[in-house]
C-alpha cells in the first residue's frame, strides 16, 4: 500500500498583535487523536450574533503553509448544534501562500441571539493535504453505473 500524507507538518503562526493578544491561546488539538484544532476569537470586546447575523470574526493569526497544504476553517460541533453557530462557508479555506489574517465567518442560524467573546472556542483549523487537477476537455465522458443521476436520485 502506498504511503499516505505525512502525520506531521510543519505550520509556521505568527501573532500579528502580539502586544494585544498575547492572551488567546494558539490552535491547539484538544483531544489526542482530534483532526482539527480549535481557534479562538481575538474580538476587542463581544460580538453580539442576532438571528440571521453573519460576521467576520478575527483570529489574530496569521500562517505559512507549506506547499501542497490547505488549513480548512470548519464549524465547531458543540456551537452548531447547541447554539446554531456555523460557518456560512464551510470549509473555509486558507490556502497555502496567503499570509493575512485568518478571520472565520460565523453564521447565527438559531433564534436565539449569541456573543461571541473574546478567547472563545469559535472553529476548528484542520491541515489537509491538497491534490491539484489536470483538467482534460473531451468531447464525451465514459458511461457511469449512475449516469447523470443527480440530487435526490436514490429516494429519500
Amino acid at each position: 500500500m502506498p504511503a499516505g500524507p505525512p502525520r506531521e507538518v510543519i505550520v509556521h503562526i505568527r501573532r500579528l498583535r502580539p502586544g494585544q493578544d498575547s492572551d488567546i491561546p494558539l490552535p491547539s488539538y484538544m483531544t489526542e487523536h482530534a483532526s482539527g484544532m480549535d481557534v479562538c476569537a481575538a474580538v476587542k470586546e463581544n460580538l453580539l450574533l442576532r438571528p440571521g447575523d453573519i460576521a467576520l470574526v478575527p483570529t489574530g493569526l496569521a500562517a505559512a503553509i507549506p506547499p501542497g497544504f490547505e488549513i480548512q476553517v470548519r464549524p465547531r460541533s458543540g456551537l452548531a448544534v447547541k447554539h446554531g453557530i456555523g460557518i456560512p462557508n464551510s470549509p473555509g479555506t486558507v490556502d497555502a501562500d496567503y499570509r493575512g489574517e485568518i478571520m472565520v465567518g460565523l453564521v447565527n442560524l438559531s433564534q436565539k441571539e449569541y456573543t461571541v467573546r473574546r478567547g472563545d472556542r469559535i472553529a476548528q483549523l484542520v491541515v489537509c493535504p491538497v491534490t491539484r487537477a489536470v483538467l482534460c476537455e473531451v468531447a464525451e465522458l465514459p458511461e457511469s453505473e449512475r449516469g447523470p443521476g443527480g440530487f435526490g436520485h436514490t429516494g429519500v
